[in-house]
């Protein structure tokens, strides 16, 4: 089994020391150690997207993911936990928006609360072009328990729409137990999807 002590390194680095473990060992059996539940979502989130089994062990803040590759599933080069979708299938650009804030502009914040709301309402205007939806710093407000912006989050993401929430953005505002809606991510998938997209609109 491989091992890898991943505690006290903030995001994205254990999931980029897990996928350079894969990559050049390939393991059939790997046990990575984390301290922080954004680590322990995104690790066992990567490990799960290569074909691996994962199992939790916890003893107090840290987590030990033990992940064990499927019967059947060859140790291959890690490709990206969020597969790109491409151009020709959909018939549509690939728009990444990225919602840095709670809030629109500078000024009144309560009506940069009402704007950022109506922005979110309105995104479904863009049809299939809108591919990826990031939330970030303040942003991650957005998505969690009795936001105002909840119900529309979830008519995106059931019409397809993949919604990214930042983990550490998350465990910063002590908010990772209120999210409800979206995947809980790092910044190597954010990164990665920017990399993915055919435009990014920055809010």
């Amino acid at each position: 089994m491989e091992t890898l002590d991943a505690r006290g390194l903030d995001c994205p680095a254990p999931v980029l020391k897990t996928r350079a473990l894969v990559e050049a060992r390939h393991p059939r059996q790997i046990a990575v150690t984390v301290d922080n539940e954004p680590a322990r979502q995104n690790v066992s989130r990567f490990l799960s997207s290569q074909g691996y089994q994962t199992d939790i062990q916890q003893d107090g803040p840290v987590f030990t993911i033990v992940g064990t590759l499927r019967e059947g599933v060859q140790a291959a080069v890690p490709q990206s936990a969020s597969p790109p979708v491409s151009v020709a299938a959909s018939g549509s650009r690939k728009i990444m928006v990225m919602v840095a804030a709670d809030r629109i502009g500078r000024g009144d914040d309560t009506l940069g609360a009402k704007l950022m709301g109506n922005f979110i309402s309105t995104l479904k205007e863009m049809g299939t072009e809108l591919w990826r939806l990031v939330f970030v710093n303040s942003g991650v407000r957005l998505t969690t328990t009795d936001a105002p912006t909840l119900a529309a989050l979830k008519d995106l993401e059931a019409s397809g729409v993949m919604i990214l929430v930042c983990g550490t953005c998350l465990d910063f505002f002590n908010l990772l137990d209120r999210k409800e809606v979206g995947e809980t991510t790092n910044m190597l998938d954010i990164v990665t999807a920017m990399q993915l997209s055919d435009m990014v609109i920055n809010l």
